[in-house]
């Protein structure tokens, strides 16, 4: 900005008279008078939009809260219908497994009024024929003893075998389960044999001992394991019992 000296500030004062100042600042208050209104305006827009705000915060917040309660009451009731829906299923299907226990009892204990299990029908059917099973191993097990107690040396009965085949120089202690499912079956009968190979019956003594396992169901697990182990699988198949192939590899474990 240019420094006027005091003569050309003279002269430039003489360019203003009163009224032309007077509208400047009229001019000038009215502007300010605009301003100030339109700052107020301002305020009370802000203003508005702050009670806006908090209104559509309120509404939302209690928008929320109903759909809060409505999921959780349409939750408590898919519950509630899907808890009543397992309980009809699960009463279903314990109705069901009563009466198929039931049925197989009555099948299983009381067989032409036998009165006999599931594993004494096998043995009363089949024993009479299972030495026939392993003549193609040359074993020709033409003895047949039946529920052969095992006793240790203080006479105490440690276990039994439920079929015993013999000759003069092999017997084949064979296990009758009604099902052969698990490793933990064929592991008792690994249990048993490692007792009868202790305190070998009159018949099995001097002997080479041999296993085999008989099951109405037999699984693959079971199967597979218990060939591992050195036993003869057998299954019953409805008329007879049949000896299961063993693979390629098997040896008969002589206890």
């Amino acid at each position: 900005m240019a420094v006027m000296t005091a003569e050309e500030a003279a002269e430039w004062g003489k360019t203003f008279d009163f009224p032309t100042v007077w509208a400047v600042l009229m001019e000038d208050r009215e502007s300010m008078r605009e301003f100030r209104e339109s700052m107020k305006e301002l305020r009370e827009s802000m203003k508005e939009f702050r009670e806006s705000m908090k209104e559509s915060q309120k509404e939302f917040r209690k928008s929320m809260q109903e759909r809060q309660k409505e999921t959780e009451r349409l939750m408590a009731e898919t519950n509630q219908q899907l808890g009543e829906r397992v309980d009809r299923v699960t009463a279903s299907v314990g109705a069901n497994i009563d009466k198929l226990g039931e049925r197989v009892d009555r099948v299983t204990t009381n067989v032409g009024g036998l009165n006999l299990s599931m594993g004494d029908l096998i043995e009363t059917l089949f024993a009479p024929h299972l030495g026939d099973k392993f003549d193609a191993y040359n074993y020709n097990l033409k003895r047949m003893y039946r529920r052969v107690p095992v006793y240790d040396d203080n006479s105490r009965m440690r276990s039994d075998i439920d079929i015993l085949l013999s000759n003069t120089t092999v017997c084949m202690a064979v296990e009758v389960k009604r099902w052969l499912e698990t490793t933990k079956h064929v592991d008792e009968h690994i249990k048993r044999m490692q007792l009868i190979r202790q305190y070998p019956p009159a018949e099995v003594k001097g002997k080479k001992l041999l296993g085999a396992i008989v099951g109405a169901v037999v699984t693959p697990e079971a199967r597979e394991y218990a060939e591992q182990n050195g036993f003869f699988v057998l299954e019953l198949t409805g008329e007879d019992v049949r000896l299961l192939e063993p693979p390629k590899d098997f040896q008969p474990r002589e206890w």
